[in-house]
């Protein structure tokens, strides 16, 4: 069956993939150094004392204001104790004016150590996917454009974040792999892909108008997620690859902003 059976025009998809992998084990080849009393005299890595104490003690170096404010307010009571100064604050005074101007800053110390310490980055974690496997392929699928379309699909998600893979092409699905949402019918099956909806929604026809790459990093953000409820209620990012200009690619990530730009390079030279 030639490929361009496949639907009513063909294909133009030209696939990039480095060699296969071999099926077989294969087995460590042993290196034999030309000269054991060689050393390694290149440039040897750096490390960074000061970054790796402070990441190692987050909470103590977010706590040094604190520290520093309490210690600065402390010494100023006492050098106020012990002077012959008033304790009441006198304008006319210098030595009262300096304490003023010190009582702030250690103030505002202390303000800054309880900014740094509520304020913390929030930690980003894999989800197990909400929906039920699924493989949908179109039927006039020519064999050899099956197994691409499988070895993309086993690469993506071996090697990133991906969970989810569609492909409409010339107004129909052609692929449908991955994690899936789950039928309301209960009846254990996915929810299939409305490529007619799809194609009428904003996030299909903006793809379309561009011509690039759509990388949306945290999907719960964007209230176009609802043009794509074949994909798990909880996918946390989606990359939108138009195919020329007949179909187009959605990849669903388990991983807030988990696709990093070689990821997305790597997908938009694969798949278009």
């Amino acid at each position: 069956m030639e490929a361009g059976s496949l639907l009513r025009s063909p294909i133009p998809w030209t696939i990039k993939r480095p060699l296969r992998r071999r099926l077989g084990p294969t087995f460590p080849r042993p290196i034999m150094a030309l000269n054991s009393d060689s050393r390694y005299r290149g440039p040897k890595p750096q490390r960074n004392w000061v970054a790796d104490w402070v990441s190692n003690n987050d909470d103590a170096v977010r706590s040094l204001p604190i520290y520093a404010g309490g210690a600065s307010l402390l010494a100023v009571l006492f050098n106020r104790t012990v002077s012959d100064i008033a304790l009441v604050a006198d304008a006319s005074s210098s030595q009262s004016r300096a304490d003023l101007l010190t009582l702030g800053l250690a103030v505002t110390n202390i303000l800054a150590g309880l900014v740094w310490l509520s304020i913390r980055p929030k930690s980003i974690s894999k989800v197990n996917p909400e929906g039920i496997e699924c493989e949908r392929m179109h039927s006039n699928l020519p064999h050899t454009l099956l197994s691409e379309l499988l070895w993309a699909w086993e690469s993506l998600s071996d090697v990133t974040c991906c969970r989810s893979l569609v492909i409409v092409y010339d107004g129909r699905c052609i692929l449908q792999i991955g994690f899936a949402a789950e039928s309301s019918n209960g009846d254990g099956k996915a929810v299939s892909v409305d490529a007619d909806k799809l194609m009428q929604g904003s996030l299909y026809r903006g793809v379309m108008k561009s011509g690039v790459q759509s990388y949306l990093a945290n999907l719960y953000l964007y209230p176009g997620k609802s043009e794509l409820p074949f994909l798990p209620s909880n996918t946390q990012a989606v990359i939108l690859q138009p195919l020329g200009d007949k179909g187009i690619t959605i990849i669903g990530g388990d991983t807030v902003r988990g696709f990093t730009s070689a990821d997305q390079d790597s997908q938009a030279t694969d798949l278009s």
